[in-house]
């Protein structure tokens, strides 16, 4: 039996759904209620501070409401939606500037994270937990400190990348440089340096997951003649898919959010021509620069729909490449 045919046999306990919970004997439902009540403050927080200002938010959106003056404010029922959808160029456009960073941002985020991951998990490596601490401990940077470190890192005269890449020889790249925050054709590539700067946590899950491997998988496999790739292809990425797939929804909802790097370094003003002109500067320039709050939660809403059926597509399409070992198929 391969290695592959050993992970997929795992088997367990068939779960307790809802229908079962009346067919429980009264210890199993005392200790269900004892659970809730364990739960019950972070239920009470979530109704308070998150279901009821979700609620408020939809009512607000089909509200003509303006931080400036709360007292005229007045049902307008679907006006903010339709300005919105078929109105306002700027909503489809900031969205498809978000969606085209979410594409250069996450493989390369999330490759990086894995890869440094497998290479800090390797047996080989010598000084293994100082390379951990090394690579985790830039996520513990306050987020603004770092923005504002990596815009001289990145300035076109003066930034240490332009002065490494003109170590190779490479000089005929502008009057001054490769202009990382100010070409349009570059500034994703630019936010995307950024954004790794801080992969230690995504890192550091990878790793815990590639650490709950067993190691009877990978005897079994080298026994069997598989190579390097062969393992980590047939045992390491299926073994941790649960781990990907949790970083993929954490990434995918982070970049759907995307606020504080283009805010900080260009006050929102979508420099260089439009290209950082995100959805979320739309949002809060909407909702608090011109404090149209009931347009800015029909903004708000409209995300969260995005995001929803992003999340439910990638569940879907999860039963296809996600393992859980005990799952019953």
């Amino acid at each position: 039996m391969d290695a592959l045919s050993e992970i997929r046999n795992v088997r367990s306990e068939p779960r307790v759904g809802l229908r079962e919970w009346f067919k429980l004997s009264p210890a199993r439902q005392r200790e269900a209620r004892w659970g809730l009540l364990f739960i019950s403050p972070w239920l009470i927080g979530f109704l308070l501070f998150y279901l009821v200002p979700m609620i408020a938010s939809f009512i607000f959106s089909l509200m003509d409401f303006t931080l400036s003056a709360p007292e005229d404010a007045r049902f307008n029922g679907l006006d903010n939606w339709r300005r919105m959808l078929f109105e306002d160029p700027n909503t489809w456009q900031s969205l498809g500037v978000t969606l085209k960073f979410a594409l250069v941002s996450l493989p390369i985020g999330m490759g990086s994270a894995f890869l440094l991951a497998v290479l800090l998990n390797s047996k080989f490596l010598v000084g293994r937990s100082f390379f951990r601490t090394l690579f985790y401990a830039p996520s513990l940077i306050p987020g603004i400190a770092s923005i504002l470190i990596w815009a001289q890192v990145l300035n076109n005269s003066t930034g240490w990348v332009n002065r490494f890449i003109e170590l190779f020889g490479i000089t005929a790249i502008g009057p001054s440089g490769l202009r990382w925050l100010d070409d349009p054709n570059l500034i994703y590539i630019a936010y995307t340096f950024i954004g790794l700067w801080g992969i230690g946590n995504a890192m550091l899950i990878n790793l815990a997951g590639l650490q709950g491997v067993p190691t009877e998988l990978y005897e079994a496999a080298e026994i069997d003649g598989a190579g390097w790739w062969s393992r980590l292809r047939r045992i390491t990425i299926p073994m941790v898919s649960p781990v990907i797939f949790y970083n993929l929804i954490l990434s995918v909802v982070g970049l759907l959010q995307y606020f504080i790097t283009p805010f900080v370094l260009n006050q929102g003003n979508g420099y260089p021509e439009g290209a950082t002109r995100f959805y979320m500067i739309n949002f809060y320039k909407q909702a608090f620069n011109f404090q149209n709050m009931g347009y800015g939660a029909a903004l708000a809403w409209l995300m969260f729909i995005i995001a929803l059926v992003i999340t439910i597509a990638l569940f879907i399409s999860g039963r296809y490449w996600v393992y859980y070992a005990g799952e019953q198929k």
